[in-house]
């Protein structure tokens, strides 16, 4: 028999965290973090970790496990988090993975698509383009040859823009049909993948009131006390969405409004393409996050069988 695995997905600001706090008190669960951001240490506003009160209820593993400033990838966490599987079974306790980084759990779920190597002729001439094109013209380039990758790909991450369009000048071949043809084969667990939608008008004020929240809570201190302890605002993890706003307030190129403004927005088009992602896989099943009784009843009927 295949280890179990409850996994709940779904776009961010949905409600993942509060379910799974609630089905870890019901199934005897642990939680294991899929959110590509909270595996960073000192990154604690701004990416809604869970509260000290929410981890000593339920114990949550892959959070905290790196410095901003150290290389984290999927490879890593597929490794990290495989292992952490394996020591809450030894307890005999249920696993809840729970998280909206699609990747990640793709990886954790089904390994991990290496594709052809790198081409250096061919990534210095994007490298250059990117200089004097500018990223945006890359992405939009990524977006008509290849747009379910591009679904996955935020237009500020120049790596993975760089990486799909070395994949299809080296080889011909999108960077989607080689994953279709990969197929992600090792599937070590037996799963059951809870997703979480709501009305789209009410998933956007969510986003926009937690947005609101972050602020107030001293979001913009937490990424001056982040400069100050030595990290660079170009680090990776401080260009994702709201680290990126606060930073350019701190550099003096915007004001903190029109900063909050922009964070709602980028999220709210993270939690468009997060639902992308997820609706391409069949073996979703959706539900409304307040449909705790059923969500409860489907998970305890999965791990009996």
């Amino acid at each position: 028999m295949k280890p179990k695995l409850v996994i709940i997905l779904g776009p961010t600001a949905v409600g993942k965290s509060e379910l799974a706090l609630e089905l870890a008190d019901a199934i005897n669960g642990a939680i294991v973090n899929a959110d590509s951001q909270q595996v960073y240490r000192y990154l604690d506003i701004g990416t809604g970790k869970p509260s000290k009160a929410e981890r000593a209820r339920v114990e949550h593993f892959m959070i905290d496990v790196v410095d901003p400033d150290e290389e984290f990838n999927a490879a890593l966490y597929r490794r990290l988090a495989s292992a952490c599987i394996e020591q809450i079974q030894r307890r005999e306790q249920n696993v809840i993975v729970c998280g909206g980084t699609g990747l990640y759990l793709k990886a954790l779920t089904q390994g991990l698509f290496e594709g052809p190597g790198q081409n250096s002729e061919i990534r210095q001439a994007l490298e250059q383009r990117i200089e004097n094109e500018g990223l945006a013209s890359l992405y939009r380039e990524i977006l008509g040859i290849d747009p379910s990758v591009a679904s996955t790909i935020h237009p500020n991450d120049r790596l993975r823009t760089i990486r799909a369009l070395e994949v299809y000048q080296m080889t011909g071949k999108r960077l989607s049909e080689w994953q279709t043809e990969h197929a992600f084969h090792d599937q070590p667990f037996h799963i059951l993948k809870i997703g979480l939608n709501r009305d789209r008008g009410e998933l956007y004020e969510l986003i926009n009131r937690r947005s609101e929240r972050m602020v107030e809570a001293g979001f913009l201190d937490e990424v001056q006390g982040l400069v100050t302890n030595g990290y660079s605002l170009s680090l990776k993890p401080l260009l994702s969405v709201g680290y990126r706003q606060m930073g350019q307030v701190l550099q003096g190129q915007q004001e903190l409004p029109d900063a909050l403004e922009e964070m709602k927005q980028e999220t709210r088009r993270l939690a468009k393409r997060q639902l992308t992602w997820f609706r391409g896989d069949q073996e979703v099943c959706w539900f409304d996050p307040e449909q705790r009784a059923e969500i409860i009843e489907a998970t305890r009927n999965f791990l009996s069988n």
